[in-house]
């Protein structure tokens, strides 16, 4: 190890004295560059406002727009500019604004170009024959937007059918080196199809390999090497499975020039060479693996705190440095079947890989480096003189459309812990960046059962359907789903009757779910009662105990999660996703009101001398819980938990088509300890006990979440009853939404298109939140709407239980028939841009198509009148006022949203949006419990907002004590 160390100190040290003498000349453009690299990465709050800026750039279709955004993304950190600079951004708002766009489009131009080689054939031509004279092979990766239609992912497979064959005209006269192909490309899987689901990698699998196939026929005609690159890591385990299947077909099984990248930041990646090698040698023929650091790391990182997760990749810098050079070792011993090409600019790192290669004996060919085109210029020269095979990784495209590669590029050139910045920047010394990497103790996470505190509160954890083995769970939980057959329950009596709720699979209709004993009006009385005998009781069982009932309650439905899911996909059509999310949503809503009842339980104390104040929180009363059947468990469930908590008695009415899910809920809560006595289960038909649980004079509270008439109506219904009651009865109502999304003239297209569709189409429209329209700039409308209409073709409607289906069936055929009759009627009024087809499905199972219609008035009912199922609207809007006009213009205020780039417009409508959830560059549906507490005001909704800090007080009466401690002159206290 000390020999290792010290050839690697050698070799680094010779490059290093090497690229010295390449360093660019003083005021030479690179030179420059360079220096201006080393500003911009002097503050990283200025670094950010410049970056955002430019990432914006390509989607600012006017002048003015770029002008007006330049000011408003620097001019927060002006003071921090250069003073010329300061000067120029001064004079932006006086000057003409096609002068400045001009300047910044060049100017970004001329920085992309740094970056990325343009496009064109005889560009791209130009290009790898200079790289070739510098003694340098070259990788050809075709940039493009997101794709998001298959007519997208068409053209992306176009780009490379038009490509190999162009780079084997240009290079057909060059030398062959070490018989490694002249030609070689890097490929993104996920952009051969706008399907790219990791849950579902079979459809994903066949969906890729069909627009993959001629990509690498053609390859081998021509002699090419085609490189598959690695993405985010949620993709990382269908790309490879999508690898390895196109490889075992029979005409490729032998074809050894094809690659993969491998990320040595993932703490996975040495399984997974490990895998790969074993797999090429079962195979019989040797693949290339690419080893880079990764480039992701911040988005990682971020996706996985949000989800509660860990991250899939190494926490600190040094750490993958260390992995990288373990997995270097590793490639080389596996030269046979895994041929490396060491990826990066880390010169301690390519040095480590040349000692490797000369301790093993292994010949100077027995790797080559792959670096970035236009980074550590000098380093590539200096490798290619040692008689080194240096490959560059050479994005091409258009170059305004390729900034946000060119983004990435740049956060990675100015990381505080890159060694671009370190070496080449930063100028620290050789010795200190030859040093091995030592990685840093991370400290220990505390365990998810201690992080539940009022001030620590996580949401639980999604499942994570990349993994193999979450996949596997809820198959078999499906796979073991049988008819249930589900009694009423009244003061812990089960009663069957024959008289029953039948809960079918909207997906397929024949199949059943469940049987519910259904509910009479004498049933409903005698819920009532038995649940006001329990009032004196329950509200005088202390606190502490029945907080520790939600406690058990949350960790036995984290136990019973697959199984959860699963009735939720079967009895109520939910996708994978949309079932998982539910379930960790009603274990939130336990575990978050439990933590809230702490805090509300200690009340509050003032005292002085001689009186002592008490005030505290009594339960109101019985609660009626009538809960909607699109969250048949979460919702029902919260608004259960939260009564019961707060010492109410709960008479729990669920929906008539999610009956059996509801009794799962009710089993958890009685064996979490509520007393059979406190919690009664009531399936049954709304029109039937719904009057006479809310006409009881034992009611004290109704929580509802459903339709606006229905809730409208429970609440004239409670008030109109006061005289033959003794108090008011408190109604909580969330009653639904006419939500909308704004696409500002400054949006991202991609995030904006991808997450319109997410949210409007998501459980097929049946969410309160979804977004039913969508106000768009005149200035973006257009493209919008263009790429909006063919991402919708792209959906794949079928059962739910298929993860590769993203829209399944509405609720029940009487939704179906409903929607289809306001359908039909809305396609003689309205222009339909979209109309799938689901004729083919609705003779198993309830489906509605999704539709789009555009050019909406905004006045019309289409845009006013809530739906509730599979239909979107797109309104122009002329301007921001105007948009904000139409959004604000419907007598809900539930959901919202906007998409745009300007820092102005975000605050404006963070201002003016007046809906109770506000989201800004994400779509709208999905609030967590905590972290965005839900509901709405106007007519979506009575109360406060659900899993937020003041929802439980809305289940208690307040009450204060007042003693006099004051007995003849003796001031006593609350102790005497």
């Amino acid at each position: 190890m000390a020999s290792r160390e010290a050839r690697i100190h050698e070799i680094g040290h010779e490059l290093f004295a090497a690229v010295g003498r390449s360093e660019p000349y003083p005021l030479s453009r690179a030179w420059l560059h360079d220096r201006g690299m080393a500003w911009s990465m002097a503050d990283r709050d200025l670094q950010l406002h410049l970056f955002r800026f430019i990432d914006a750039l390509p989607g600012l279709r006017s002048n003015a727009a770029v002008a007006t955004q330049l000011v408003e993304y620097l001019a927060p950190v002006a003071d921090r500019l250069p003073w010329l600079a300061r000067r120029a951004l001064a004079a932006v708002p006086a000057a003409p604004t096609g002068l400045i766009a001009a300047a910044v489009h060049r100017g970004a131009r001329e920085l992309a170009g740094r970056f990325l080689l343009g496009a064109g054939s005889a560009t791209i031509a130009t290009a790898v024959r200079r790289l070739h004279d510098q003694g340098l092979c070259f990788t050809i990766d075709w940039l493009g937007e997101a794709v998001l239609t298959e007519t997208e992912a068409d053209a992306y497979q176009q780009a490379y059918l038009r490509l190999i064959p162009d780079l084997a005209q240009a290079t057909a006269a060059w030398p062959v080196t070490s018989g490694v192909p002249t030609v070689n490309v890097s490929i993104k899987l996920s952009a051969l199809t706008s399907r790219f689901e990791p849950a579902d990698v079979a459809g994903t699998s066949r969906r890729v390999r069909e627009r993959l196939r001629p990509i690498l026929r053609l390859a081998q005609q021509h002699g090419a090497l085609v490189n598959v690159d690695m993405e985010h890591h949620a993709y990382r385990d269908a790309t490879v499975r999508v690898f390895m299947a196109v490889l075992e077909e029979e005409e490729f099984r032998r074809w050894p020039n094809v690659g993969i990248a491998i990320q040595a930041y993932l703490r996975s990646s040495g399984d997974d060479l490990s895998d790969l090698a074993g797999w090429a040698r079962k195979r019989g023929t040797p693949i290339w693996v690419r080893l880079v650091k990764g480039a992701y790391w911040d988005h990682e990182q971020a996706f996985a705190a949000q989800r509660d997760w860990d991250a899939p990749v190494f926490a600190d810098k040094a750490a993958t440095d260390a992995n990288f050079e373990t997995q270097t070792r590793f490639l080389l011993s596996q030269r046979e079947w895994l041929r490396p090409a060491i990826a990066g600019h880390n010169v301690r790192s390519l040095a480590h890989a040349i000692a490797v290669r000369e301790e093993l004996g292994l010949p100077p060919d027995a790797f080559e480096f792959q670096l970035l085109h236009g980074m550590a210029d000098p380093l590539k020269q200096a490798l290619a003189q040692r008689g080194e095979r240096v490959r560059v990784y050479c994005p091409v495209g258009e170059l305004l459309p390729g900034i946000a590669y060119l983004v990435r590029r740049l956060l990675e050139n100015t990381s505080n812990q890159g060694f671009v910045r370190a070496g080449f920047l930063e100028h620290r010394s050789t010795s200190e960046l030859l040093m091995a990497p030592v990685p840093q103790p991370v400290p220990q996470a505390p365990p998810q059962s201690e992080r539940f505190s009022i001030t620590g509160f996580t949401n639980h954890p999604p499942a994570d359907f990349s993994r193999p083995d979450h996949r596997d769970r809820i198959r078999d939980a499906l796979a073991a789903l049988n008819e249930e057959r589900c009694p009423l329950v009244i003061d812990g009596q089960e009663i069957f009757r024959d008289a029953v709720l039948v809960s079918h699979d909207p997906s397929q209709r024949e199949r059943i779910v469940g049987r519910a004993t259904a509910a009479t009006a004498d049933d409903a009385r005698a819920a009532m009662a038995a649940a006001a005998r329990a009032l004196p009781a329950w509200r005088d069982t202390p606190w502490v105990r029945r907080i520790a009932c939600l406690e058990r309650a949350a960790e036995s439905l984290v136990a019973a999660r697959w199984q959860l899911s699963a009735l939720l996909v079967r009895e109520v059509g939910k996708s994978w996703r949309e079932a998982d999310g539910e379930v960790c949503e009603v274990i939130d809503f336990c575990r978050y009101y439990a933590a809230q009842a702490t805090r509300l339980s200690a009340g509050q104390q003032v005292d002085v001398p001689g009186e002592t104040n008490d005030s505290v929180h009594d339960p109101r009363g019985v609660a009626v819980v009538i809960a909607p059947w699109n969250f048949p468990l979460a919702i029902l469930g919260g608004m259960t938990v939260a009564a019961l908590v707060t010492g109410n008695p709960v008479v729990m009415k669920p929906a008539e088509q999610a009956p059996v899910i509801a009794y799962a809920l009710y089993r958890h809560l009685i064996k979490a300890g509520i007393p059979s006595s406190v919690l009664h289960y009531l399936p049954g038909d709304g029109e039937i006990v719904g009057p006479t649980l809310v006409d009881h004079p034992a009611t004290a509270l109704i929580a509802f979440t459903g339709s606006r008439a229905v809730g409208l109506g429970l609440n004239r219904r409670a008030t109109a009853l006061l005289h033959e009651r003794d108090h008011v009865v408190r109604v909580i109502a969330e009653m639904g939404g006419k939500n909308a999304i704004i696409v500002d003239a400054s949006a991202d297209l991609d995030e904006a298109v991808s997450s319109v569709v997410a949210s409007a189409f998501g459980y097929q429209g049946q969410k309160c939140s979804a977004c039913s329209r969508v106000i768009v700039h005149r200035d973006l409308y257009d493209a919008f709407t263009a790429r909006l209409t063919e991402a919708v073709r792209a959906l794949q409607l079928g059962p739910a239980d298929h993860a590769g289906h993203l829209v399944g069936p509405v609720i029940d055929d009487e939704s179906r028939l409903r929607l289809e009759h306001q359908l039909a009627d809305l396609r003689t009024r309205h222009r339909c841009a979209v109309a799938l087809d689901a004729s083919a499905l609705t003779a198993i199972g309830c489906y509605v198509a999704p539709h789009v219609f555009i050019d909406v008035d905004p006045t019309s009912a289409l845009a006013q009148e809530e739906l509730f199922g599979p239909v979107l609207a797109v309104i122009p809007a002329t301007d921001l006022d105007e948009a904000l006009r139409i959004a604000n213009g419907t007598r809900y205020a539930l959901t919202g949203g906007c998409f745009a780039r300007s820092p102005a417009v975000l605050a404006r409508v963070r201002r003016e949006f007046r809906v109770g959830n506000l989201y800004l560059n994400r779509g709208i549906t999905g609030a967590l419990v905590h972290r965005q507490p839900f509901g709405g005001f106007k007519l979506s909704g009575i109360g406060s907002k659900a899993g937020g800090t003041d929802y439980l007080l809305q289940f208690t009466l307040p009450r204060t004590v007042t003693e006099n401690t004051l007995r003849h002159g003796m001031v006593g206290d609350r102790n005497s």
